[in-house]
């Protein structure tokens, strides 16, 4: 119970109405969805990864990191065995 003497279901119920100077008649939607698709790549990350990395700032600079170390790694073609 909240300190008012509410119950979180009561609560939650009525912050879900909507207020009446909210004036939506006029939108357009998904009028910028694709401009959104457009610039944006959402990856959903593991819980255990996502521990690590707190937001996407660090998550960039950790896959900079291995594309810088990964261009830097030598990669030696072994020539195949003759039997």
């Amino acid at each position: 119970m909240h300190a008012n003497g509410e119950n979180m279901a009561g609560k939650a119920k009525q912050d879900d109405e909507m207020r009446d100077h909210y004036d939506f008649s006029g939108g357009v939607r998904g009028k910028y969805a694709a401009r959104y698709t457009e610039g944006t790549n959402v990856v959903v990350l593991a819980p255990d990864v996502a521990e690590v990395f707190p937001d996407s700032i660090a998550v960039n600079e950790a896959l900079r990191t291995l594309v810088r170390m990964s261009a830097k790694t030598v990669r030696v073609k072994v020539a195949p065995k003759n039997a």
